[in-house]
């Protein structure tokens, strides 16, 4: 254990050395950012109810040795401590973690960590320079505080089930909990923002995130269409409101995904498929006329990519350029990386505890994000993060 005062740990090259971050948070958004943190060389205490952050009862699927694989993919370089906050130990614990750490992270419903005094203005009283994070479904005044925050009900709430699926259709969430990552990440940015602004300051900063905000940034180009735009976009499959074709297309076998941005790109897809002639049309000439007037290139297209492969198509597109790939499975996206040299999946551990998981999304010229702990089990560090901060009652009653 160490802390931005005290420590030992030998992590030289990590930018987050030395960095407490206590984890109150659960389920997915608050733990995948202190995972990402963590990789980056933070010392993350994970602090759990008796029963364990739910996730780990969240299966199938599971590893083979019986772990939740939700579980597992965001919770390595972590130490657990488990602490049941009615009791008065515990909590005592707990707000000494809080206390003593440099960054605490928590997405209990607004006000739920009141009664624990483990609140913001409890816990800057005691610790004046601690970045706070919060994470809440919609935000902590006003009518949403009173809200849960769930990825789905964000989902729905936000307008992105409104764009998601066939337009003769119902409305389908994303196949993941895409605004959950997206306030995890805003999340990280915001503390890493508030270290950089505490090394010029000295003060501590109250961060907040919630997904329904990240979900309407994260929405981009869609929201911006209703609010600068006064336009509602509805769901159009798998279509583009505002580039043609960039869509999965269909081939003499399988469909495949055809993306032009500009107009050079149609040109060289045109020439592709033996139709120069397209490009020069006026109907299809700009990237407005052919969204415009999808209706009439789209039996055109069709008509020459029926004479090709996907895999033909995959090869002689991408040759000059032209965005073009297969709709991979979840197996096969994982293999194709593993192609490209990306090396997605990396051991985490050492030894006979060795487990795989999905490498760091970023790569760094000077250093490189570690993978030295695997998910721990409930409680596994709770007497050595007891024992540390003994050791820092110690020093600081000495001192």
């Amino acid at each position: 254990m160490g802390s931005s005062s005290d420590s030992h740990d030998s992590r030289a090259g990590l930018p987050l050395e030395g960095i407490v971050i206590a984890d109150f948070s659960r389920v997915l958004a608050g733990p995948y950012a202190t995972m990402l943190l963590g990789d980056l060389g933070a010392e993350v205490i994970k602090v759990e109810g008796p029963q364990g952050d739910d996730t780990r009862s969240w299966v199938p699927p599971k590893r083979p040795d019986g772990v939740s694989t939700y579980y597992a993919s965001i919770n390595r370089n972590k130490k657990s401590i488990a602490l049941d906050f009615k009791d008065a130990e515990d909590l005592q614990t707990a707000q000494e973690l809080a206390f003593s750490a440099d960054v605490i992270i928590e997405n209990f419903k607004p006000g739920g960590l009141e009664k624990f005094g483990l609140d913001y203005d409890s816990v800057i009283a005691q610790n004046p320079t601690v970045i706070y994070s919060s994470i809440t479904g919609f935000g902590t005044r006003g009518e949403g505080a009173k809200y849960p925050g769930y990825d789905l009900i964000v989902q729905a709430m936000s307008g992105l089930m409104s764009l998601t699926g066939d337009p003769e259709g119902t409305p389908y969430r994303a196949g993941i909990s895409v605004f959950d990552v997206m306030a995890g990440l805003h999340s990280t940015i915001g503390i890493l923002a508030a270290l950089r602004l505490k090394d010029q300051t000295g003060e501590g900063t109250h961060v907040e995130a919630s997904l329904m905000a990240s979900a309407l940034s994260g929405l981009v180009n869609q929201t911006h269409a209703y609010v600068g735009g006064g336009v509602t976009p509805m769901r159009m499959g798998n279509a583009h409101p505002s580039l043609y074709p960039y869509e999965a297309m269909p081939t003499a076998d399988d469909d495949v995904i055809i993306a032009c941005g500009n107009n050079s790109q149609f040109k060289r897809l045109c020439e592709v498929l033996g139709i120069p002639e397209i490009a020069e049309d006026e109907r299809f000439a700009d990237v407005g006329d052919r969204t415009d007037r999808r209706s009439e290139l789209h039996p055109i297209l069709v008509a020459e990519l029926s004479k090709k492969t996907a895999a033909d198509l995959f090869t002689e597109l991408n040759a000059v350029g032209v965005p073009c790939g297969p709709i991979n499975t979840i197996s096969q996206g994982v293999e194709y990386a593993q192609d490209l040299g990306l090396e997605p999946i990396v051991d985490v551990g050492s030894g006979e505890g060795t487990v795989p998981g999905v490498r760091h999304p970023l790569s760094f010229n000077t250093l490189q994000p570690r993978y030295e702990l695997p998910p721990p089990t409930l409680g596994e560090h709770t007497d050595e993060i007891k024992n540390w901060l003994k050791s820092l009652r110690n020093n600081r009653s000495s001192s």
